[in-house]
């Protein structure tokens, strides 16, 4: 668990923590840049709106005996490699967005649920991932890549104190688009492990 000005993160524990983060990215302001899978998204709007109004640490006894096993499903440990982080806004509880860490690359990536964006806590989510891999995980060197018209992102990540780095030009998304990438790295010398990764599958 970590914690921001204005964010608290922590390890998604129960299907809600998973899907009202995958209900944040599923708009298609964020898909411009993420590309994610069809099957990764939170196809119906409707089901969006209501995934993000709600909060934490809600009752959740007034939905349908289906959707509240799914949402109240405990999370197995992922197999996949990568150490995800889900975001809740301290002011109000509801779920901001997320942020994740690749234990092979290093590289980290997130996004903001729409009503959360363009008020600075890119800023707040990147600098959780960058404690997330050099504090928790043991990695020195973290890596992100954007978009070189994606200012928005390439800026939180200056601001974080990301480097341009080398990298493949060109990047496949997961939706198969492939974009122009630019590359950078947050370096650090001292790190330490906290047993989070063995966790989590790697």
């Amino acid at each position: 668990m970590l914690r921001s000005e204005r964010l608290l993160l922590y390890t998604p524990l129960i299907g809600l923590d998973v899907l009202a983060p995958a209900a944040a990215a599923s708009d298609a302001e964020a898909q411009r840049w993420l590309g994610s899978r069809a099957d990764e998204l939170v196809q119906h709007e409707d089901t969006r709106e209501i995934l993000l109004s709600m909060r934490a640490d809600d009752d959740l006894s007034w939905f349908e005996a289906r959707d509240r096993l799914t949402m109240m499903r405990k999370l197995e440990n992922p197999s996949d490699g990568i150490v995800r982080l889900t975001a809740v806004h301290l002011a109000d509880g509801t779920y901001a967005g997320a942020t994740n860490v690749r234990l092979e690359s290093g590289e980290i990536g997130g996004w903001l649920a729409p009503g959360y964006r363009r008020q600075g806590l890119g800023v707040e989510l990147f600098r959780a991932a960058v404690q997330l891999g050099h504090r928790h995980l043991g990695l020195k060197v973290v890596r992100a890549g954007a978009e070189p018209t994606n200012s928005a992102s390439r800026g939180a990540l200056t601001t974080v104190g990301f480097t341009p780095a080398t990298g493949p030009a060109r990047f496949t998304l997961g939706d198969g688009r492939e974009v122009d990438t630019c590359w950078y790295q947050h370096v650090q010398d001292r790190t330490s492990h906290c047993g989070v990764g063995a966790a989590h599958g790697s």
